[in-house]
């Protein structure tokens, strides 16, 4: 089941001129990560009870880096919680959803994560995040 938003990722070009504009509306960054699994470095700041992570490419053919050519920096991804990853992408597959992963793999924090392609999902792409603790 999917429980509610986790955070909205942002694709930008520098993680030290993002943060220093999140920090102009008082964010500071939680956490930031290298994801190597994932080729960003990943901040991620509370607002509410949502999180804003930006995600900066650590390789020059990285997904994000490829995002940000093709679109430029923004909204890159919405995340919704679950605690049952498997078993949201089983039911979204149901439906008829196209996912992005056919297994769960490792993100920032250590969750587990998956994608639904934005085809699916009027152009947004969607992740789900599953808490490991």
């Amino acid at each position: 089941m999917i429980d509610r938003a986790h955070h909205v990722g942002i694709a930008v070009k520098r993680l030290d001129d993002g943060l220093a504009l999140y920090r102009t509306l008082g964010l500071e960054p939680e956490s930031v990560e290298d994801v190597p699994t994932e080729g960003v470095r990943a901040a991620f700041l509370r607002a509410g009870d949502v999180r804003v992570e930006l995600l900066e490419s650590l390789r020059s053919d990285g997904v994000i880096a490829r995002f940000i050519e093709r679109r430029g920096e923004g909204v890159h991804h919405l995340a919704f919680a679950t605690d049952d990853i498997r078993g949201a992408m089983g039911r979204l597959r149901a439906a008829g959803l196209e996912l992005v992963d056919s297994e769960p793999r490792r993100g920032a924090h250590d969750r587990l994560v998956a994608f639904v392609h934005p085809r699916s999902a009027h152009g947004v792409l969607l992740e789900l995040v599953q808490d490991t603790d």
